[in-house]
């Protein structure tokens, strides 16, 4: 028995020293962790209460050249998840409270794993108040879900200026890899203004760190040493629009097909510039609506097309002005050279003539039109082995060359020369009648409305080619500016006799000729040019370029009208309200403004000189 004792006592001696030695063990190790490594597992601690939220920056705001706000944002709701930290058992809650399909979860989910398992990405936008608030009482249930605050474009004056403010969608990909300090769900331009301005626009996002129970809610915003980075406002826009001619620019166009091109012809500001049909950009802000974007994409009039940089027509008689310039300097015809018009002109075969039948020198030519004066011309320019100069001429004034406007996916036409009449025809294949047709500009010639626009911008203002542009000013977020300063430069070929006689013939356009019946006008003296684009699939496009006042020009205003018949009754008068707007700020020929709006296209038996 006293050894069974003494053999109790030991071993309990024996557990008494362990469990001492575990006492001093684990007291050593909470005076490690407390003491020693108290620094390092506070940070952690601290880290462990913290959650990090991206804040977005306000994106840059864009107005018109008067101050007036065209552009700015509205707040939106936007839901994040943390792949890491989100459990996918609570999917079917989460897609509930989004009313969105699980599936909608799930493939958000995959996508924002191969962007990051660690940071927070987009997962839905633009929520309504009311998801977002049942989002917030279910924090506790949904690990890994945060929210920003974030931004929608608005739109504050009744125009619409699509094409030239452009649209944001979400980035892809390849913008990530192209673009830096974008994330994953981030919006940028895509088109317009929104896309050529992308880097000035967009501004850097900040950092807010918020402090959140065990149950992941939020307990409000930490203060401290991790106290975040405040988001830079992006730049904003001092456009060149003036927001009441494009108002206006965009009634006229409502229901047709077709562009207006408004610019001051000295400095090559757009002061309007309208492609119709268009679309509504107030539908593709915040979250895509996706039968919209399906509708416009599918639509068979192309209203995502800008017709007023991008198209391709061929200008028809709005090309003649600039054909007697380029036959005045190769000295193949001076201003007082005649040709007769016995209404065609024949060589191998006979080409139709429209102008009354007579002489003709360069401003009766352009005044009435004579396709005979121009096939004459352009023959001898071919005949004398001088096509490839007078392409060369010609794209001096803008044509078949880029034209580094500010807006993406411009055109730049085609002004052919001898290369280019083999490559589409076959070496020496070409005829006669496809060179002749080239004075008249048709054929394989071709140019977009807003070429068109500076061609008659360098006649207005005295032989300069100058850089179309939208914008006029960049804001920074520190209240300073920078102005845009783009190119002019002078055509140094370019003499005065040679524009005074062809603008005196535009000018006879509009007392005498086919532009007559809308645009003369007794308080603005108007100059200008009609013509018809050729179309064999039905009714002839009509042109019509012009410039005003005609003794120190203003404005330049070109129209472009799909399937309209007459220049002369469709394209005309809406640049003649267009300028009349602009200069006297008020509409006071209603009868021409309701004509406009009621205009039916027609191609009558006999066609008007244009």
């Amino acid at each position: 028995m006293a050894y069974q004792s003494e053999r109790t006592r030991t071993s309990i001696r024996v557990l008494q020293i362990i469990i001492l030695g575990m006492c001093f063990v684990v007291l050593g190790r909470v005076f490690y962790l407390q003491i020693v490594q108290n620094e390092v597992y506070e940070e952690l601690g601290r880290k462990n209460s913290l959650r990090q939220e991206i804040v977005s920056p306000a994106r840059g705001l864009i107005y018109d050249r008067f101050g007036t706000l065209i552009v700015d944002n509205q707040p939106i709701y936007s839901i994040t998840i943390t792949p890491s930290l989100f459990q996918e058992e609570s999917t079917p809650l989460l897609a509930s409270l989004l009313e969105v399909e699980d599936s909608v979860i799930h493939q958000q989910l995959k996508t924002a794993k191969s962007y990051s398992w660690h940071r927070p990405s987009r997962l839905i936008s633009d929520v309504t108040f009311e998801a977002f608030s049942s989002i917030q009482e279910n924090l506790w249930r949904l690990p890994g879900v945060g929210h920003q605050i974030e931004s929608k474009r608005h739109y504050p004056t009744p125009m619409k200026a699509a094409h030239i403010l452009g649209y944001l969608r979400e980035a892809n990909e390849r913008d990530y890899a192209q673009i830096p300090d974008i994330r994953l769900g981030d919006n940028i331009g895509k088109s317009g203004l929104e896309m050529e301005y992308e880097d000035k626009l967009r501004g850097r996002s900040g950092v807010e760190y918020l402090r959140v129970n065990a149950l992941g809610q939020t307990l409000g915003t930490f203060e401290g040493e991790q106290s975040g980075l405040n988001p830079e406002e992006g730049n904003g826009l001092i456009t060149t629009i003036d927001a009441e001619l494009q108002l206006l620019a965009e009634d006229l166009m409502e229901g047709k097909r077709g562009a207006v091109v408004a610019m001051e012809p000295h400095t090559g500001e757009i002061l309007a510039l309208v492609s119709s049909p268009g679309y509504d950009l107030n539908r593709l802000a915040g979250r895509l609506d996706r039968k919209y974007w399906y509708e416009i994409n599918t639509d068979s009039t192309t209203p995502l097309f800008n017709r007023a940089i991008s198209s391709r027509q061929p200008p028809g008689s709005t090309f003649k002005p600039i054909m007697g310039i380029v036959g005045l300097h190769l000295g193949i015809i001076t201003p007082e050279t005649n040709i007769y018009n016995p209404g065609q002109f024949v060589k191998g075969r006979s080409y139709k003539d429209t102008a009354p039948i007579g002489d003709y020198d360069l401003k009766k030519a352009i005044t009435f039109s004579s396709n005979t004066y121009f096939f004459a011309l352009m023959d001898r320019i071919a005949s004398q082995g001088k096509l490839n100069e007078w392409s060369a001429l010609i794209k001096d004034f803008g044509l078949g060359v880029p034209n580094a406007i500010d807006l993406p996916s411009s055109n730049r036409g085609i002004i052919p020369d001898s290369t280019y009449m083999n490559n589409a025809f076959g070496y020496r294949q070409w005829s006669l009648g496809d060179i002749i047709n080239l004075g008249i500009g048709q054929g394989i010639i071709s140019s977009s409305p807003l070429q068109i626009a500076m061609m008659t911008s360098s006649i207005a203002n005295g032989g300069y080619r100058i850089q179309p542009h939208v914008v006029k000013e960049v804001i920074h977020s520190d209240g300073s500016s920078s102005p845009v300063e783009p190119a002019k430069e002078r055509i140094d070929w370019v003499k005065d006799e040679y524009l005074d006689v062809v603008k005196e013939g535009m000018r006879g356009v509009v007392l005498e000729g086919s532009g007559r019946y809308y645009s003369k006008f007794e308080e603005i003296a108007i100059a200008g040019k009609t013509g018809t684009a050729q179309n064999p699939h039905g009714i002839d496009h009509g042109w019509f370029t012009s410039f005003a006042p005609f003794e120190d020009p203003e404005i330049v205003v070109t129209v472009f009208y799909e399937n309209a018949g007459f220049a002369s009754t469709s394209a005309s008068p809406i640049a003649a309200l267009v300028i009349e707007k602009y200069l006297t700020r008020e509409i006071k020929r209603n009868y021409v403004y309701n004509y406009v709006k009621t205009h039916v296209p027609k191609q009558d038996s006999e066609e008007p000189e244009e």
